[in-house]
């Protein structure tokens, strides 16, 4: 049917080439990152850290306090068995600030990882419905973690504080590196981002992953210093060189650097750094690839 002629009052057709519909879609190109639209999105990015938080919380009875019993109790657990038992612990440092140490930053960057491998399987109902950059999800993912982060430092903080004002003959200090500690967290976020990004692009098509990403989270941390310093394993060539491959081996080991003394690895922190880097350009060609056609996956 057309719209009547207002001559002859004869319907003239409408032209096949007229478009009917308007297609939003994402850029096509892989490699452009449009920040300038991620900032527009901001107060979606806001909202969906207050969706995360409150459904972790809902219906609990300690609530945040979460945050804080997992690392006390996975602390003392270390600090009873590595530290105690196995001896495996610094001397000369209290245990429960080392393992404490380790544990939070490690909590950190599990939790990130944990939180965006879900970016499209667990937002599938949203994303085919609503435009929008779809990086926001996985940026307010490593938000939402850096609230637990805040709480799980906050409560190590608390112990250092204690610890350094009640020893009395202690040969641990803060170093003025400590000032650095906001761009290695930045570090272990996009870090973690990385790997949690890649890897909610891959569990589109292979839900299997989705299964093994916490079981191999928490194993890769048997293979960092969290549970013994580099120290104890020098003697052991073949092993030292495997804590060395995990990225997160530098990140720990300047987190304990700052709080209790000694010389950063800058080269450590250089291969982390240039790792990550890496990791994020595969992530984000992954991530644009699959955002394409999740909703027909997924």
């Amino acid at each position: 049917m057309g719209a009547p002629d207002a001559a002859n009052g004869t319907a003239t057709a409408r032209p096949d080439t007229e478009p009917w519909d308007i297609e939003i879609s994402p850029d096509r190109t892989w490699w452009r990152l449009d920040l300038k639209e991620l900032w527009h999105y901001r107060d979606l990015m806001l909202l969906l850290v207050r969706r995360d938080i409150t459904a972790q919380y809902k219906q609990t009875v300690l609530g945040p306090l979460w945050h804080v019993l997992q690392p006390l109790t996975t602390t003392f657990t270390f600090a009873l068995i590595f530290g105690k038992a196995a001896g495996l612990s610094p001397p000369g440092l209290p245990t429960i600030l080392f393992y404490m140490s380790g544990i939070v930053a490690w909590n950190y960057f599990a939790g990130v990882i944990n939180r965006t491998s879900k970016t499209f399987v667990g937002n599938a109902h949203l994303m085919s419905k609503v435009y929008f950059p779809r990086l926001v999800v996985p940026i307010s993912n490593t938000a939402s973690s850096f609230v637990s982060y805040g709480i799980q430092m906050a409560t190590f903080l608390a112990f250092y504080a204690w610890y350094f004002f009640t020893t009395t003959e202690r040969a641990w200090h803060p170093e003025a590196t400590i000032a650095l500690l906001p761009a290695l967290v930045l570090l272990m976020s996009l870090l973690g981002l990385a790997t949690g990004v890649l890897v909610s692009a891959m569990t589109t098509k292979y839900r299997d992953i989705s299964f093994l990403v916490g079981f191999g989270v928490q194993l890769l941390m048997y293979a960092s210093p969290v549970i013994m310093p580099l120290e104890r394993v020098a003697r052991i060539p073949w092993l030292l060189r495997i804590l060395k491959l995990n990225p997160m081996t530098p990140v720990i080991e300047a987190t304990r650097t700052m709080f209790f003394g000694g010389t950063l690895d800058w080269a450590g922190l250089a291969y982390t750094a240039g790792f990550t880097g890496v990791l994020l350009l595969v992530a984000l060609v992954m991530f644009h690839r699959v955002e394409q056609y999740f909703a027909d996956i997924v």
